[in-house]
């Protein structure tokens, strides 16, 4: 099947790649010619966890590819306990598909994993765009474990989704958006992903844990333009760590969304979008 023809996330078939003695679940849509962007994913996220419109929005235009990390989803092997291990896996699977240049869209933990290959792959990379996401040792990032597990306990008690709490603001705007989030979500009906494991789950949380508590790095050695973005009032990855990241990284470029939390991306998915295409245009 010509993937060319695919015009919505939803309908890409979930694949499979072997390297490294992993097979990685992965999807792709889009045009096939130009640079690929490679989606990073977030803590507890598999395939299904992209934001659709986000998703087709930048494959109207780029050839796109999500993945489950190993051990995560429909992907084999056992989840790596520290980012940098994350992103050695992620870039045996972008060689296993053949790919000498990509960018990186980063969401959460996925950014930081972005971070570590910009910095270990140099020549891997041609753009970064990173969004609800810190340097190592930034500020609150050793938090996100506690807050996670608070608003699980919370999301159980009220019914609902954990992300509706962790993703957005308690504003009507913020729960309205995270209502239409989490509805996209469930668009895909046919060959949806398996949920992350709890062991995998924990492993990442670990892994994030240790990048909160990390030595600062230097981020000047990332040469490649970077978008940054967040919302103005995120709980999981405090907002400063956006700006932290912009003021360090030599080429970047900062966007802040307003009344919006860790999704603002999702909540201002339109806007993203077409910031996205803008700077990956340049």
């Amino acid at each position: 099947m010509n993937s060319n023809l695919l015009a919505s996330y939803q309908d890409a078939p979930t694949r499979t790649v072997s390297a490294g003695g992993v097979g990685f679940a992965y999807r792709e849509l889009g045009p096939k010619t130009g640079v690929p962007v490679v989606f990073l994913t977030h803590l507890a996220a598999v395939l299904d966890n992209w934001d659709p419109r986000v998703v087709d929005g930048i494959a109207a235009h780029h050839r796109v590819i999500t993945f489950d990390n190993r051990g995560v989803g429909a992907s084999t092997g056992s989840t790596p306990k520290t980012i940098e291990a994350m992103a050695a896996d992620a870039v045996t699977f972008i060689r296993a598909l053949g790919l000498t240049k990509v960018d990186l869209l980063g969401f959460s933990m996925g950014g930081m994993i972005a971070q570590v290959i910009a910095q270990a792959e140099p020549e891997l990379v041609r753009k970064l765009v990173i969004a609800g996401t810190g340097p190592a040792g930034g500020e609150g990032i050793e938090n996100v474990t506690r807050i996670s597990h608070l608003d699980t306990l919370r999301a159980l008690l009220t019914l609902q989704d954990p992300k509706q709490f962790l993703f957005f603001t308690r504003t009507s705007a913020g729960k309205r958006a995270g209502k239409e989030f989490l509805a996209r979500l469930k668009e895909r009906k046919t060959n949806r992903d398996k949920a992350i494991s709890l062991p995998a789950y924990f492993a990442q949380l670990k892994a994030i844990h240790r990048w909160g508590l990390a030595e600062p790095a230097d981020l000047s050695v990332i040469h490649q333009p970077v978008l940054v973005a967040n919302g103005d009032h995120d709980r999981m990855v405090p907002t400063e760590n956006s700006r932290d990241l912009a003021r360090r990284l030599p080429d970047s470029e900062l966007v802040i969304y307003p009344d919006a939390g860790h999704g603002g991306i999702f909540q201002f998915h339109g806007r993203f979008v077409e910031k996205t295409l803008e700077f990956l245009a340049r």
